[in-house]
């Protein structure tokens, strides 16, 4: 078990929060409200094997099924017709969220090879966080040796924040390490 959970982090930090941010009411401190985990499987259009053992990975990796995105639209130069399988997603809230936090926060940020830091830039200015994972395998949960192919996956870290600096303050305060840019 993980000496450090989200939840005690993010008690602590709420009276901190509040301070930095000039806020009287503890119910109008900045919260994470979901965390969605996708992977674009654009190279894998064709095959259905490639699909389905990326829907099952990223299960493994949410503890939460995955749902299979499907092309909205036809587009000729990329070879794409409408309905196909174009990648997977799922989206975390509450406990799960929580535990995945704390998972990618303690775990498996520290086991990216030459990790430096996320990029403080990657807000999208309403306080939400993006950032890319270049292989599955860094968390725990996936048997490197079971993979047949690497594929990368995005995060995004929806919060109740009403810009960037608070959004920023919030991730700082749960311990995101970010980079010095």
């Amino acid at each position: 078990m993980l000496q450090k959970n989200i939840q005690d982090l993010y008690l602590s930090s709420s009276p901190k929060l509040m301070l930095a941010l000039n806020i009287s009411n503890p119910q109008a401190t900045p919260a994470i409200k979901k965390v969605v985990i996708s992977m674009g499987l654009g190279a894998c259009l064709g095959d259905r094997k490639k699909i389905d053992e990326a829907v099952v990975q990223l299960t493994q990796i949410s503890g939460q099924k995955a749902v299979i995105t499907r092309a909205k639209k036809s587009v000729s130069g990329f070879r794409l017709r409408e309905g196909v399988d174009v990648g997977c997603c799922v989206t975390l809230r509450k406990k799960r969220m929580k535990d995945f936090l704390t998972r990618l926060l303690f775990l498996v940020l520290p086991r990216v090879r030459d990790f430096r830091g996320l990029r403080p830039a990657s807000f999208d200015g309403h306080g939400n966080y993006s950032f890319g994972l270049s292989e599955q395998t860094v968390f725990p949960e996936i048997d490197a040796e079971k993979v047949g192919f690497s594929q990368g996956m995005n995060v995004c870290v929806v919060t109740s924040a009403k810009n960037d600096h608070e959004g920023r303050l919030l991730l700082t305060s749960l311990g995101f390490p970010f980079s010095k840019e």
